[in-house]
């Protein structure tokens, strides 16, 4: 059985984005329908650099679920694991695109999604364990019977290979926007992953501590090897096992609509884990990725393929290679 590099697991849906920008969804003539769901974009930015990359989730039994799949297939993602629930349609996303920082999201997800009706005797453990790098949200964790299934995944994976927690604290999508509830269960999460990932916001509910340094330290005492902490503007800190911090400043972007850089940046973090680069390379990398599109209008179809990464770095860096220090500016993400 294929041994997929990276297996994300939760969120999916399709994004309906208004092609004109800077006015409200009242007054917006056409739009624009593409694949989304953070973790779902995760895995098109990794098939994007040429890695095997599929999705455990579910759709509704509707034309947008058949959307999904397709649109899955052409962008050579596997649907291998993708099913679908009858509890509700596949979730459409609406937002508004007022730049360069202000992009409000409408979910369309009740009275729950399909992507959170996911079931721990339906996940295929061998393909979990199995998979390079394993990617789950806080999403997933939000509701049963996606928590347990989630949890059972991790505990079954035990560390092996890579295995991602994007913190993705989404309070809307937990009952009563609970976030010490969220922490308890983070906190169990956290104790089966090597990587963490997330900005400020979701580094305080995870761990307590919203100051950068405190909240890496705070995610290696949970258990994992690397911290990765997006700070917006003020750019990223990595901090692995060893107390070894890296700082990569901003990229300089002209934002269209900064949703959807926080998965390309997850896509290439994850290209950057499995080409054994070192995290100074790997956190630039990932963070002109974010940067590229962050100055595109769409989440999936944006993301961008090696060769254009690399050279958003020479500009940056005035014609220096991946290992000098760059990030992006936005770090938000469907």
């Amino acid at each position: 059985m294929k041994s997929f590099e990276v297996l994300t697991m939760g969120r999916v849906g399709v994004d309906v984005y208004p092609l004109q920008t800077g006015v409200g969804l009242p007054e917006v003539a056409s739009f624009g329908k593409y694949l989304g769901g953070s973790p779902t974009n995760v895995a098109v930015a990794a098939a994007r650099y040429g890695r095997g990359a599929a999705v455990i989730t579910k759709t509704g039994r509707d034309p947008f679920g058949e959307f999904v799949r397709a649109a899955l297939a052409d962008y050579g993602v596997s649907d291998r694991f993708v099913g679908t629930s009858d509890i509700a349609p596949t979730p459409v996303t609406f937002c508004e695109i007022f730049p360069p920082d202000d992009f409000p999201l409408y979910f369309y997800r009740l009275p729950k999604a399909p992507d959170l009706d996911i079931r721990a005797e339906e996940l295929d453990l061998d393909a979990v364990r199995n998979a390079a790098i394993f990617w789950i949200t806080g999403t997933g964790l939000a509701e049963e019977p996606s928590r347990s299934a989630t949890l059972a995944a991790l505990e079954h994976r035990a560390k092996a290979g890579r295995t991602v927690f994007d913190l993705d604290w989404r309070p809307m999508f937990w009952p009563q926007a609970d976030a010490a509830a969220a922490r308890r269960y983070y906190a169990q999460a956290l104790r089966h992953t090597t990587v963490a990932v997330g900005n400020l916001d979701e580094c305080a509910v995870a761990t307590g501590e919203r100051e950068p340094y405190a909240a890496a330290k705070a995610l290696l005492a949970a258990g994992v090897e690397l911290a990765v902490v997006k700070r917006g503007p003020a750019g990223v800190l990595a901090m692995d096992a060893g107390g070894r911090a890296v700082e990569v400043p901003p990229v300089p972007v002209e934002v269209v609509n900064g949703l959807g850089a926080g998965d390309a940046f997850g896509g290439a973090l994850c290209h950057g884990l499995l080409s054994g680069w070192d995290t100074t390379r790997t956190v630039s990398f990932a963070n002109a990725a974010g940067a590229i599109v962050a100055g595109r209008l769409a989440c999936s179809d944006a993301m961008p393929t090696e060769a254009e990464v690399e050279t958003k770095l020479r500009a940056v860096n005035g014609g220096t290679s991946t290992n000098s220090n760059a990030s992006d500016e936005v770090n938000s993400a469907v």
